[in-house]
């Protein structure tokens, strides 16, 4: 058992105050914030367009029409997605604020349990969501996956999965969330606000997907509260990605895709 998290110290000198306040607008700049407000921007245009729910929404797209430069550049997404969660873990880390103490300790075996119920918890409620978003005309058509057969496609997405997670969960949770708390949020306060945070970058998606990525922020951020724990998080996060990547490429190949 990992005991749960002292109260992170609230910061007071002003010159620190303003150096983190700059530091959250810079990476909010470089990873989620701005991805919010651009996926804000993307669902006004599909309403204004062709209307959310006809439009189309590819997640993993591919990136080149040459095989060899599409892998290449879907790699280097892998790459950056685990750079965008190791620099806010080497922020927190820069400031005094170890890994161990935000929950990113060395991971071992006891993270899968939790991961594996954190993961069903928002997973199998959010498939019926989807399905709800879709019928009621309140998510675009997502095409998860490109629907090919290229041997490197799978693996690919399944390490991007995680990534995701790692990205996701370090950032959005483990260091948002200390920040705020240094800053003098309160827990619910904070709480809210990455959750919310969470929702912005997926709206893009529709409105459906927004909700159902805030309720995952709620129920995640509360957990992380609780336990002080990051991998179940990110292994949860990427175990939902990989089932939906995955299993929609799996589809796809089999020919099983035509009632998704």
């Amino acid at each position: 058992m990992h005991p749960p998290p002292g109260p992170v110290d609230r910061v007071d000198d002003p010159r620190e105050r303003r150096a983190i306040v700059v530091e959250l607008v810079i990476v909010g700049v470089l990873t989620f914030g701005f991805l919010g407000l651009d996926a804000v921007l993307r669902l006004i245009e599909h309403e204004l367009t062709t209307g959310l729910s006809d439009a189309t929404v590819a997640l993993n797209p591919k990136q080149s029409s040459l095989q060899i430069l599409d892998m290449i550049r879907q790699i280097m997404s892998v790459v950056r997605l685990v750079a965008i969660g190791a620099l806010g873990a080497y922020l927190l880390w820069r400031s005094g604020i170890g890994t161990k103490r935000v929950g990113l300790g060395r991971p071992g075996w006891g993270d899968v349990p939790p991961a594996a119920i954190l993961a069903a918890v928002i997973g199998l409620p959010g498939l019926a969501l989807v399905a709800l978003a879709q019928v009621m005309g309140w998510n675009a058509n997502l095409v998860v996956a490109p629907t090919d057969d290229l041997w490197w496609r799978i693996p690919l997405l399944t390490v991007k999965s995680f990534a995701n997670g790692f990205a996701e969960e370090v950032v959005v949770v483990g260091y948002f969330m200390t920040r705020l708390r240094q800053l003098g949020v309160g827990a619910n306060g904070a709480l809210a606000s990455s959750a919310l945070l969470r929702g912005s970058y997926h709206l893009y998606q529709g409105v459906g997907a927004g909700i159902g990525n805030v309720i995952m922020g709620l129920v995640y951020g509360r957990w992380y509260q609780a336990t002080n724990r990051l991998w179940p998080l990110v292994i949860a996060h990427g175990l939902i990605d990989a089932v939906a990547f995955v299993g929609y490429a799996v589809l796809a190949e089999t020919g099983w895709l035509g009632w998704v």
